[in-house]
């Protein structure tokens, strides 16, 4: 464990608390992609399977449970208790169009043909992408509250830091895993407009309107 690793793990859990709390403060889940959530749920159920057979450490097991719970919890809350605020009407990503290719590619470039592994390289591809449902929602209305804003770039932060993790493991460790390191390079990309409106717009104090 590096001090990247640990402030990317820290920046992803706080991602989610902020998202728990904007749904169960509001009593709404306007503004959110459920389709995303729902497919960072399947990410977290299908990485997490060695939960039932193996053990790393106890942040490592907690770490884990506190994802696949928590990603459970919010798809409860946006399909079921706040289903009502649910905006379907912009949230008309085509999900089938990201997890065909995540599962041709987990079947193809993996480390080894086993349910686990490949299941694993399926939840790396397909994590890469998950957050392109949220992302085309904010297209399609034009902006994004505060408190989404701040969940969308801790959450990239989170990524953009396991980047660094990576570095310092390469160079350490001599460890490199060309799966994990090019889908995490890829999902960073997709929030690098993200991140300039942040910093111009949100941290200044300003609504984040996406510019037409």
């Amino acid at each position: 464990m590096n001090i990247f690793r640990l402030c990317g793990d820290l920046s992803h859990l706080a991602a989610i608390i902020i998202l728990l709390l904007k749904i169960w403060k509001t009593r709404s889940c306007a503004g959110i992609s459920g389709k995303s959530q729902a497919l960072f749920a399947l990410v977290f159920c299908t990485r997490y399977l060695d939960l039932f057979f193996s053990f790393v450490s106890l942040y490592n097991t907690t770490m884990k449970v506190i994802y696949i719970c928590c990603s459970i919890g919010t798809c409860y809350l946006i399909f079921m208790k706040f289903k009502p605020t649910y905006d379907t009407n912009h949230d008309t990503f085509r999900v089938e169009f990201l997890l065909g290719p995540c599962v041709i590619f987990a079947l193809i470039f993996n480390h080894s043909l086993t349910v686990t592994e490949i299941l694993w390289t399926f939840s790396i591809y397909l994590e890469a992408g998950a957050i392109l449902p949220q992302l085309f929602m904010m297209s399609k209305t034009g902006e994004a509250e505060t408190i989404t804003s701040h969940y969308l770039f801790m959450l990239g932060a989170y990524r953009a830091l396991y980047i660094l993790n990576w570095v310092y493991r390469f160079y350490t460790e001599s460890f490199f895993d060309p799966i994990a390191v090019i889908a995490g390079c890829v999902q960073t990309v997709l929030y690098c407009d993200f991140f300039y409106l942040y910093v111009t717009k949100v941290l200044k104090g300003k609504s984040l309107v996406l510019p037409c």
